[in-house]
């Protein structure tokens, strides 16, 4: 029971390795912590542990695993594994009215209820009844990574296990090891903020993000023609919001060599609060890089 696809949390993987041995188990547990950051294949491969007919290692042939390995064990239920709005209906089909049924396979049955502070409050209220009075061969793990949006009677009805962000040294150790990164700078790892789910999800625009990166530290050296060219990446409708966001990690870098790049970061935020408002995505684009190339050249050389 090494937990071995997950980086981090290593007390978290001991509490849960006791769990196994001693076959001792709650009814629901919460998992909370940020995005990314491996809550979900936590629960999977717990689920899997549980549900297993034999000494639950990571290699185990019996028929559980063998359904498990191919998505198709009639004990676990993954709802909402797209992270989509979960309705009521969802929750009364999927779990309540077939939670009573014994399990097939293994001794108990395993529900995962991915991001379920998208539960409409109604959902939620729906579900409190099987919190409250489950049967005794169910496990409901509940994933949320936003705990403000749950109702405090789910929350007190669960077993809080609070996930952290994966240390930078063990998340650079994957992305150079596994995903076989030949370019990470510290600035992207800071930016991934120890999530391999953020590194996962910005692996195809990693080429762009280093070159975006390029560009805030030459700013100083380019004039504001070149500037511009070489901001033409930048202008993408369906990845600007990512952009910019790490555009502020690129500025917060600078500005340990020259402050003046903290003032830069209150012209990017209110172009994200713009866009977020359907401005014209040139038009905010062309005065934000404006500002920032001003801030960083014409201010300095004017005083």
């Amino acid at each position: 029971m090494s937990f071995k696809n997950i980086i981090g949390n290593d007390k978290i993987k001991k509490y849960f390795n006791n769990s196994l041995q001693n076959e001792n188990f709650l009814h629901s547990y919460l998992f909370l912590g940020k995005e990314g950051i491996g809550k979900f294949t936590f629960a999977k491969e717990l689920a899997k542990y549980i549900l297993c007919l034999n000494e639950k290692e990571d290699l185990c042939n019996c028929k559980s695993c063998l359904c498990f390995n191919s998505n198709n064990h009639p004990d676990f239920f993954i709802i909402n594994e797209e992270g989509e709005t979960i309705k009521v209906e969802q929750i009364r089909k999927q779990l309540i009215d077939k939670i009573i049924e014994k399990p097939i396979i293994s001794k108990r049955k395993v529900y995962i209820i991915n991001d379920c502070d998208k539960m409409t409050r109604e959902a939620q209220n729906c579900l409190l009844k099987t919190l409250e009075e489950p049967p005794e061969f169910i496990i409901i793990i509940l994933i949320s990574s936003n705990e403000n949006l749950i109702l405090n009677t789910i929350k007190s009805r669960c077993t809080s296990i609070k996930f952290n962000n994966i240390p930078e040294n063990l998340l650079k150790q994957y992305i150079e090891e596994k995903l076989e990164y030949k370019d990470l700078t510290p600035t992207l790892l800071k930016y991934y903020d120890g999530s391999i789910g953020k590194v996962l999800k910005a692996q195809e625009k990693k080429d762009k993000l280093i070159a975006i990166e390029n560009i805030i530290k030459n700013i100083q050296q380019m004039d504001f023609i070149s500037f511009i060219q070489d901001s033409k990446i930048i202008y993408d409708k369906d990845n600007i919001l990512e952009f910019l966001d790490f555009i502020i990690v690129c500025l917060y870098e600078q500005a340990k060599i020259d402050k003046k790049f903290l003032n830069c970061i209150p012209y990017i935020n209110e172009g994200i609060n713009r866009l977020k408002s359907n401005a014209y995505l040139d038009m905010t684009i062309d005065i934000l890089l404006f500002k920032v190339w001003e801030e960083v050249n014409e201010k300095s050389n004017r005083s």
